[in-house]
């Protein structure tokens, strides 16, 4: 069992753990090649305890991992029920969290303005439609394409009555 992962001992994750690592050397550096050897073979043994108790542990963990997973099958839950399930209870939690009841105020607070604003523009252009269709212009305009449009029907007419 000689296999350590000495790169971790090696490489400090932070400038506090450095100092650290710093002071345990200076004082492994103090010992004697007995106490030195001693100390190693100490973690050694003690590094093997804890690898065989991880291994235990991992053990157990995946035999409660299949036995819940046998009860689950037996009450009928199954992996669609549960992601479903947790998938459910996310958006219940993002509607019932104060962010989005924020943002929910805030966008039906705009929604209304935006209403607004287009119900204003709308009736203006409708009120503009009628003053134009009511003009004087508008009027002639409707005239002449009246006119224009009966004197292609009549002269469709003479066409078909001729043909």
């Amino acid at each position: 069992m000689e296999d350590h992962n000495t790169a971790n001992i090696s490489e400090p994750a932070s400038p506090a753990a450095s100092v650290a690592s710093a002071e345990i050397a200076a004082e492994f550096a103090a010992l004697s090649v007995e106490e030195k050897e001693q100390r190693r073979a100490e973690w050694s043994q003690e590094l093997a305890r804890v690898e065989e108790e991880i291994n235990t542990l991992r053990t157990v963990l995946a035999s409660k991992t299949r036995h819940a997973s046998d009860l689950k099958r037996k009450l009928g839950i199954t992996v669609w029920k549960e992601l479903t399930d947790d998938v459910n209870q996310g958006f219940k939690n993002v509607k019932e969290s104060t962010v989005f009841q924020r943002t929910e105020s805030v966008l039906k607070s705009t929604g209304e303005k935006t209403a607004s604003v287009f119900g204003s523009i709308t009736s203006g252009i409708t009120s503009k439609f009628s003053q134009m269709k009511n003009s004087e212009s508008m009027r002639s305009i409707e005239e002449k394409v009246g006119s224009a449009y009966e004197n292609v029907k009549a002269l469709n007419r003479v066409i078909k009555w001729r043909s």
